[in-house]
């Protein structure tokens, strides 16, 4: 790993590269801070190495600048936007503030995001959800190389696939930020653990023969390994629903092959927003059925578990992203060498001094 970089110095590179690659001054904005804060928040998959893979996407016409959700169709409760295969995290941020502004007037809002580029970490917009006190649930297929294995197959046809669900923050607890791939693990820290020359844990990998196999270089080869599904069963589960759901019901775009291009990064999603205080009860107390206060008890009753040995106790989801946030904030964010020097090139390219931005 490279670094640590001050979080301001890594926005402003960053944004600058975006800048010169043809984004607006506010798309550049949100697109560097979304992918800084990913690095920040422990999502190093979903960060500042995208770089890469945005650049490539210019190149080939896979991504197109200075796009904005375009609402497709608007009739309460159903929210469809198209995002023209603009930057995913402008695109999923709008759409998801169309989505909240129906959520509170209504009390739900079922949305459909369909043709945007890579959005992100998909627990940013379920952060734009909690901010506005409404509970998010997404279900997120990407249409890329397959990188997945369906339980009981040996060849990867699944992308990682995504699910967050949100809940805001109780008088006694921080917010419920619910944020993972339904894949044991994510493409990028194989990635670094190659370039690294090290191998991953048993479970997480098969090779192109369907075996299992701890060398993460079989992601990186033709034919390629696959990542196993989490859980087994039930992960590659969830996976198949977001592809239904996502892919074929939200975005008419599945991750079959016809729909794949070489160096194309697709995200459709559905995504259920809920005003919390149209479904239950907002006042009162545990006896009285408030939904918060209820909230509160089930967290407490689950934090008061007994570590096993050794351990460090129970945490919620949400938890661990906002350790990492603060620990960057105080420490700075690590980089892996091959996004550092991707930023020099990429940078150096485009004729920007990149050590004089990383300069803290």
């Amino acid at each position: 790993m490279s670094g640590p970089y001050a979080a301001d110095r890594l926005v402003a590179l960053v944004d600058a590269i975006l800048q010169r690659s043809g984004s607006s001054a506010e798309e550049a904005a949100i697109v560097a801070a979304n992918l800084v804060d990913s690095d920040a928040t422990g999502h190093a998959s979903h960060g500042v190495c995208q770089i890469a893979v945005y650049t490539k996407s210019l190149e080939l016409g896979h991504l197109q600048p200075n796009r904005h959700a375009r609402v497709v169709r608007d009739e309460a409760p159903f929210l469809v936007v198209d995002g023209e295969v603009g930057y995913g995290q402008v695109i999923a941020r709008e759409a998801t503030d169309l989505a909240i502004a129906r959520a509170k007037a209504g009390g739900a809002c079922v949305l459909a995001l369909r043709n945007a580029h890579h959005i992100g970490r998909v627990g940013s917009y379920g952060e734009q959800c909690i901010a506005a006190g409404a509970i998010g649930v997404f279900f997120v297929n990407v249409v890329s190389r397959p990188l997945a294995a369906p339980h009981g197959g040996g060849r990867p046809r699944l992308g990682t696939n995504p699910i967050c669900i949100a809940v805001p923050a109780t008088p006694g607890h921080p917010p419920f930020l619910l944020d993972f791939a339904t894949s044991a693990v994510a493409a990028n820290k194989c990635r670094v653990a190659a370039a690294s020359g090290k191998e991953v844990a048993d479970g997480l990998l098969i090779d192109e023969r369907g075996a299992p196999t701890r060398d993460p270089g079989v992601m990186f080869r033709d034919p390629t390994g696959a990542i196993l599904p989490f859980g087994g069963h039930k992960g590659y589960g969830l996976a198949l629903a977001c592809e239904i759901l996502a892919g074929a019901l939200a975005g008419g775009l599945p991750a079959l092959p016809e729909n794949l291009r070489p160096g194309r990064v697709v995200n459709n999603a559905l995504a259920f927003l809920i005003d919390p205080a149209r479904v239950a009860e907002s006042g009162g107390d545990v006896e009285n059925g408030n939904w918060q206060a209820l909230t509160d008890a089930v967290l407490d009753h689950i934090q008061d578990t007994p570590p096993v040995p050794g351990g460090d106790g129970v945490l919620v989801p949400g938890g661990p992203e906002r350790r990492s946030r603060a620990l960057a904030a105080e420490r700075g964010i690590a980089l892996d060498p091959d996004t550092v020097r991707a930023l020099h090139g990429i940078g150096g390219a485009l004729g920007l001094d990149v050590p004089a931005f990383l300069v803290a």
